[in-house]
């Protein structure tokens, strides 16, 4: 019996193997190139026969950006002045007036002057409203007018900007402004190190690798690391800061995507710093994305003990991809899993409700430790201590989005004055002022129990009688008074925020971390911990 020809059989194999995939391929291109082919046609027709004169750059990037909506928010076209800013802030560097401004409609609002800068030196303050750049009205900008704050060193820039309802104006030297990962670091006490990591740019491992080294050689025998707030940044950075503490050759993070060629393992490189040193890491809500990998990646590996509030939940990556003309495409490429092998994504944006935002996820799986404790997936970190007044909820985010915390903050700054850090106190009738003051600004928010409300009397009013649709409005009508009541069942978070934005107005960023020292109750329970070996071990045993 003839042994059967291998080359035979598998030839047929490959090609009908190959034919079925190059016709999917040839399929998928076909209508990317169909797609391509209408929509040129139609901006050309579009720009050539509206009746009124078009902006064909402002149709096409309104195009790009709504079509991108339909994705996640993180997947986002970036334009010439958007990549540069991409590459600033991975970098830590760049020239400009040294200030936190937010942009809206009209103005721009000085949020942080940062200490020693162009716009400190200058007088600026948190609050400020600038309505004017040189000779350009904020107003009148289409573009960021951000971007017109920047520039080269030793330039000049004229500013007119409203405070506290007068007019006034300054003239700024831009400069080069260095953004540090770790803007602070001091001992708690004589045994017990603390560490702020507040963004992972290319400086992030570095800068808490010399933090620690230096917190060590004060006596440091303990450690508090402080991602609260950190909203994330470079992967390989989250990977070499979580390496100062777990060994050579670890695994810290899988990515899995639908392109082969973005599932990979990443492993720790380098000879760790501490492998010993007992380590808090503080997390809250706005920890996001790298302060994941790192909090997600030590508690899964048994390695430290995190605290605080629930993390973001930001569980996707992106990588930039160049296209023509200066432009990128900021595309999520991939989910990132912790070495437990859990995501912890939170919100599902391919899953949309009927108002079209992204669901929760709410069916949690669970994974285990190294060491077998139980840990869950798709909803940011848990911490293994919870610290109530770090937490968030919708209404101090409502408070934050409508800026009630901020703008009281601004009014109390002008009202007070405090000498020192140690001489500042918030008492009970500043929070009295504090809910009158949201009162006065006709502050409001919807909950998810009145979006429900809502949308059951929109979609059943066919259904119910006027009685029925009386009690939904009384029903509504009480959640909405119970709104202001609820600023005192969540006073203690409340203050925390307004602490928070107040000091920076009188002592900086460094101010308000040598106050955490002192009065912060995730710091004072981390410590706590710390100086408890037995309590300690049993967490992560």
């Amino acid at each position: 019996m003839k042994k059967p020809n291998n080359k035979r059989i598998w030839i047929p194999v490959l090609a009908v193997t190959l034919l079925v995939t190059t016709s999917g391929f040839k399929s998928d291109f076909f209508e990317i190139a169909k797609q391509i082919e209408i929509f040129t046609t139609l901006f050309k027709e579009l720009n050539m026969n509206y009746v009124d004169e078009t902006n064909p750059a402002e149709l096409m990037d309104s195009a790009i950006k709504n079509m991108l909506e339909e994705l996640d928010p993180y997947t986002r076209f970036l334009n010439e002045q958007d990549v540069e800013a991409y590459k600033i802030n991975n970098a830590g560097e760049y020239s400009g007036i040294g200030a936190l401004v937010r942009s809206y409609e009209s103005k721009l609002l000085i949020v942080e002057p940062y200490k020693g800068y162009p716009a400190d030196n200058a007088g600026l303050k948190a609050g400020d409203e600038i309505i004017k750049i040189g000779d350009i009205k904020v107003s009148d900008f289409d573009d960021n007018a951000r971007e017109l704050l920047k520039g080269a060193n030793n330039t000049s820039v004229d500013v007119t900007f409203v405070r506290q309802g007068e007019t006034k104006t300054a003239t700024l030297k831009r400069e080069g402004v260095e953004v540090d990962a770790v803007p602070f670091y001091e001992m708690i006490d004589d045994k017990t190190g603390y560490i702020v990591l507040s963004r992972f740019n290319r400086k992030a491992s570095g800068q808490t690798k010399s933090a620690l080294q230096d917190l060590k050689g004060k006596g440091a025998e303990r450690l508090v690391l402080d991602l609260r707030g950190n909203p994330g940044g470079l992967l390989s950075e989250a990977i070499n800061v979580t390496n100062l503490f777990v060994p050579k050759g670890e695994l810290i993070v899988t990515t899995k995507s639908k392109v082969k060629k973005f599932n990979q393992e990443y492993k720790t490189k380098n000879q760790p710093e501490d492998l010993d040193i007992p380590l808090v890491i503080l997390v809250d809500g706005h920890s996001a994305s790298a302060s994941e990998i790192v909090s997600g990646g030590l508690q899964d590996l048994d390695r430290a003990v995190i605290m605080g509030a629930r993390s973001f939940g930001k569980g996707l990556v992106q990588r930039p991809l160049k296209l023509t003309y200066g432009t990128q495409l900021k595309v999520t490429i991939s989910r990132y899993y912790t070495p437990s092998g859990r995501c912890i994504q939170s919100l599902d944006y391919w899953n949309r409700d009927e108002e079209g935002n992204a669901v929760r996820n709410t069916n949690f799986k669970e994974f285990t430790t190294r060491n077998g404790r139980k840990v869950q997936d798709g909803g940011g970190v848990m911490p293994d201590v919870e610290i109530a007044s770090i937490k968030t909820n919708s209404l101090i985010d409502a408070l934050n989005q409508h800026n009630i915390i901020f703008d009281f903050a601004t009014d109390f700054y002008y009202d007070r004055d405090f000498g020192s850090v140690p001489e500042f106190a918030f008492e009970d009738s500043d929070f009295q002022a504090f809910k009158q003051y949201a009162k006065s600004q006709d502050f409001s928010f919807q909950s998810e129990s009145e979006t429900l409300l809502e949308q059951t009397m929109n979609s059943e009013e066919h259904l119910l009688g006027a009685e029925v649709q009386e009690k939904y409005k009384d029903l509504l009508l009480a959640m909405n008074k119970g709104k202001i009541a609820a600023l005192d069942t969540y006073k203690r978070e409340i203050q925390k925020n307004l602490e928070d934005e107040i000091i920076k107005r009188y002592f900086y960023r460094e101010g308000l971390y040598q106050y955490y020292l002192q009065e912060d109750e995730a710091i004072q329970s981390a410590t706590v911990l710390l100086n408890d070996s037995s309590k300690y071990n049993a967490i992560l045993n």
